[in-house]
């Protein structure tokens, strides 16, 4: 975390908030161990201390959201004394044993997942998986939604072209809900500079339905390590900039506000 602050800090960044990844309660390696919560939010915290007047640090999580399973975004805000949090949705279904992975590195967990949860249905599959953050949206409260169309991601094209009418259609009824909701999107970098994806979650073209309905949004590079900070940064607010949005929302002092990109 002190890398990344002292990055943030040589870049002018003004304040960084730091989302790790909220707890499961099965075996995950990319999830806060239950018992480490406490110990990741004090260390947030001695870290705001230390570096108060320099830089404004942020604790928040991104909140996991498997039906049944990881719910209650809002007692682990008051649990922990969250700034903020993420909802996203990395893994489909409702029984631990049977969850499609539809992010990380490796293409492979993806497809065994769809072909032996969905019969290899990828309309079935991707239909789950909005269905899922639809239902986060509609029932949990939180800030952000993360990455919110990254089922395209390991399709790798092979499945679906997202110019398909049935997979727009899915898109635009979970903005609608995002709509109705009054969340803040983030307009994610990470599979530019993983090169795992040609362009943002959301996709460009989702960009300029987004400033027409007058969603607000974040800037995010999903940096799992201090060098990807900003990653991307620039292009991102290039493509904003270009559909009309004149800003970007930022934290501070208890509250959203707007800031000029």
């Amino acid at each position: 975390m002190e890398d990344t602050i002292t990055e943030a800090i040589a870049q002018g960044m003004h304040t960084l908030g730091f989302s790790d990844h909220s707890s499961v309660p099965f075996e995950s390696r990319v999830s806060i161990p239950l018992d480490k919560n406490e110990e990741y939010v004090n260390h947030i915290k001695e870290l705001k201390n230390k570096y108060s007047g320099q830089i404004d640090i942020l604790a928040s999580m991104e909140m996991e959201f498997i039906p049944g399973i990881v719910v209650d975004f809002q007692k682990t805000k008051k649990d922990y004394g969250l700034d903020y949090l993420i909802g996203s949705v990395h893994l489909v279904g409702k029984n631990p044993d049977t969850l499609w992975f539809i992010d990380g590195k490796s293409i492979e967990p993806y497809d065994e997942g769809l072909k032996q949860y969905f019969g290899g249905d990828i309309r079935k599959g991707v239909r789950a998986y909005f269905d899922q953050e639809n239902e986060m949206i509609e029932t949990e409260k939180f800030d952000i939604i993360g990455h919110f169309d990254k089922v395209k991601m390991n399709a790798r094209g092979r499945y679906f072209q997202e110019d398909e009418k049935w997979y727009r259609d899915m898109v635009l009824e979970t903005l609608d809900l995002i709509k109705q909701h009054d969340l803040i999107v983030e307009i994610n970098t990470r599979g530019l500079y993983k090169q795992r994806y040609n362009g943002f979650y959301p996709s460009e073209w989702l960009l300029p339905r987004m400033k027409e309905m007058n969603i607000p949004v974040v800037i995010s590079s999903d940096a799992h390590q201090y060098w990807e900070l900003t990653y991307f940064f620039k292009e991102a607010e290039e493509a904003l900039k270009a559909v009309g949005y004149k800003e970007t929302w930022c934290y501070r002092n208890g509250v959203w506000n707007g800031e000029a990109i």
